[in-house]
């Protein structure tokens, strides 16, 4: 369970403060253009990177304070 925190943590934060790495790995080879993502791609994948990191918060707390 702790693995899956852990990665849920790292991917969810990348997403929030990297997000055109993300694009850049994922979603770059598809564009004509390729320069780089739109405001709507970075707003949601941002958005996305916050509910990643509130559920592998979520998680760290389960493990440590509830299962116990």
């Amino acid at each position: 369970m702790i693995i899956v925190t852990v990665l849920l943590l790292l991917c969810g934060l990348l997403m929030l403060i990297q997000p055109a790495i993300l694009w850049t790995i994922t979603e770059s080879w598809k564009s004509n253009d390729a320069t780089e993502p739109s405001d709507l791609y970075l707003w949601s994948t941002r958005f996305g990177g916050v509910m990643f990191t509130l559920v592998g918060l979520a998680g760290v707390y389960v493990y440590l304070f509830v299962s116990a």
